[in-house]
């Protein structure tokens, strides 16, 4: 059956008067891939029913959060009896310990936690934070890795082998980023050049210890670690912005994964359940900076939002719960689709795959970081997507973005997915 779209086409026309592009986030408007925006009306489980009353197998997830499927009956029940009490206090309350105490049992690195409304909110509170401990000025961040929407993370590479970044958005003045050194992921020779010349100036390493934000990253073996020895002889912080691999990857995050222990750590997504909210923590001397036991400034009307909150507990609860068994199994359903692919022997992908992230690049060599990730071909992966969308699979709208599983993933839902995945290879003519 042909996919219906009038209603969501109408739905954008009026969006688009209103918002601009039509969209609250650049990706939902399906310009990298060629087509218009599906507008969704309900979720369910793996599902995502639109208002054209098409169904979809979802492998967006919410881009990250939703490790438990979409409106989890446990989540919505907890969230439900919190708005009851109240949507938001503008005062402590005793669940915001619960969170807290839930955080740092399990990533362990997070000695105090700071609750925040979003992951971008914990990456700019982080560095502010680093450069106040350590009292120097630069930080250095990994081409392709995104850390929110903040003037000075927003910054593209140079040709060199490491340079100061130029800002990568319109208004942003350089002086936001002149304090802002890039450095190439995986290539720790290019990360020791850049502390040797800026010696006894670096604040903080911030990265996403497994990128996800220009398709999946894996780290090499060896390279976190060496990163962590240069960070301890350069005497500069390491910041993990773990937003999606905390308590995705497993329990622990990343760091838990390779067994790593940052300064700190930024977190978010999956913590909520579905609903807005963030949060940054770490070390016990340097969180205790923050005001109004420190001199830094941190602030948030709804951070710690009960809600939230409720959601999130509820969450980890359900993880800590289920642990091994629950990252085994998105493990296994992540390798499935992996090994089912690869073996039809198409030679010009690649597919990137770790826990329950994964990628299928355009591309036959390794990705390894940007410069590999821009060698894809966005076009076919555009001619990609929407073969998979006519067939009721809804991957995310940009090559450059990881496809995330959950727990309500059936086995029906992924030999249905494998199947049109590689339909979709065949006819694009991929060899």
């Amino acid at each position: 059956m042909k996919r219906k779209t009038k209603k969501s086409n109408i739905l954008f026309k009026k969006a688009t008067k209103l918002i601009p592009g039509g969209v609250n986030s650049p990706v939902r408007s399906f310009s990298a891939v060629e087509s218009s925006p599906v507008f969704i009306k309900k979720a369910k489980g793996s599902y995502l029913f639109d208002e054209d009353n098409n169904k979809y197998i979802d492998y967006i997830g919410s881009f990250g959060p939703l490790i438990l499927g979409h409106s989890n009956s446990s989540i919505i029940k907890s969230a439900s009896e919190a708005m009851k009490k109240g949507t938001t206090y503008g005062a402590c309350h005793k669940n915001e310990i619960v969170l807290a105490k839930l955080i740092s049992e399990n990533i362990k690195s997070m000695e105090m936690v700071r609750l925040t409304s979003s992951g971008t909110e914990a990456t700019m509170s982080s560095i502010r934070l680093a450069r106040a401990f350590t009292g120097k000025d630069k930080i250095i961040k990994f081409e392709g890795c995104y850390h929110g929407h903040v003037d000075h993370l927003l910054v593209q590479a140079g040709s060199g082998l490491t340079t100061f970044g130029s800002p990568s958005s319109p208004g942003i003045p350089k002086d936001f980023t002149r304090n802002t050194i890039i450095c190439k992921f995986n290539d720790i020779k290019n990360l020791e050049k850049a502390l040797k010349e800026n010696k006894k100036s670096v604040a903080a390493i911030i990265l996403e210890p497994v990128p996800a934000n220009m398709g999946l990253i894996i780290p090499k073996v060896g390279y976190l670690e060496s990163l962590m020895k240069l960070a301890k002889k350069y005497k500069t912080l390491v910041i993990f912005d773990e937003v999606i691999s905390g308590f995705r990857l497993s329990i622990g995050g990343a760091q838990n994964f390779y067994n790593l222990r940052p300064d700190l750590t930024c977190i978010g997504k999956v913590i909520g359940g579905g609903f807005p909210i963030g949060a940054f923590g770490g070390r016990k001397d340097i969180m205790s900076m923050l005001s109004p036991s420190g001199p830094v400034y941190h602030a948030g009307t709804l951070s710690g939002n009960p809600v939230a909150v409720s959601a999130g507990i509820k969450t980890l609860e359900i993880l800590k719960k289920r642990n091994d068994k629950l990252y085994k199994d998105l493990d296994n359903k992540g390798k499935y689709i992996k090994e089912q692919v690869e073996k039809k022997g198409f030679k010009s992908i690649t597919i990137n795959q770790l826990g329950s992230m994964l990628t299928i690049f355009f591309n036959s060599n390794k990705i390894e970081n940007y410069s590999d990730v821009l060698k894809c071909d966005t076009k076919i992966y555009g001619a990609f997507f929407n073969q998979l969308l006519s067939s009721g699979i809804m991957l995310a709208p940009s090559q450059f973005e990881a496809m995330f599983l959950s727990t309500e993933h059936s086995k029906k839902d992924l030999d249905y997915t494998i199947s049109k995945l590689i339909e979709a290879l065949d006819n694009l003519g991929i060899k």
